[in-house]
């Protein structure tokens, strides 16, 4: 089965965040408290995905305020900070929304990205994922993490779907 056949079965897309949704920088102040670069193309996107049925869940190494306010800001309940072992989360989702493992997605950059990515419907990566990553992932974005990848794989999967266009036009007639 190729990406896009994976992707009209796909109801829920699983995000990592550090270099997925942040271009994996970690900005240090003097107090040692941690803040983070999201795009906004991205957030956009998740809200515009929300409307047509996709859902979100983030799946993170580390826990932070930052992600936990931009995962509520966006509407994502399914948001799990500080998980490393992200296999066993990810089996709990599907028990729990009473899904099969082939509808759900995974963005992923870095070697702890790599059972969930083996796991999954439809394993993606970002442009610049690690090289073991992208050999697992069956769709690459174009652009890095933190640059509108987490967008660009939304557009993919609402495309392979035919709902990116219905979304589209609704902007162009915003009145």
């Amino acid at each position: 089965m190729n990406a896009e056949e994976r992707a009209r079965r796909v109801r829920l897309l699983i995000l990592d965040v550090d270099g997925v949704l942040t271009d994996g920088g970690l900005y240090f102040d003097a107090q040692g408290r941690v803040s983070k670069r999201f795009n906004v193309q991205d957030g956009l996107g998740i809200k515009m995905a929300q409307t047509a049925g996709l859902e979100f869940a983030i799946i993170t190494g580390l826990d932070s305020p930052a992600v936990a306010a931009r995962a509520k800001e966006l509407g994502i309940t399914e948001y799990h900070p500080g998980q490393v072992k992200k296999a066993p989360i990810i089996r709990e989702i599907c028990r729990s929304r009473e899904l099969d493992l082939s509808q759900l997605a995974y963005l992923g950059d870095d070697w702890v990205d790599a059972a969930p990515l083996r796991l999954v419907g439809l394993p993606m990566a970002v442009a610049n994922a690690q090289p073991e990553i992208k050999e697992l992932a069956v769709w690459t974005s174009q652009v890095a993490g933190g640059h509108g990848a987490a967008r660009e794989a939304i557009r993919f999967i609402l495309t392979a779907q035919g709902a990116y266009e219905p979304l589209w036009r609704q902007w162009l007639n915003d009145e």
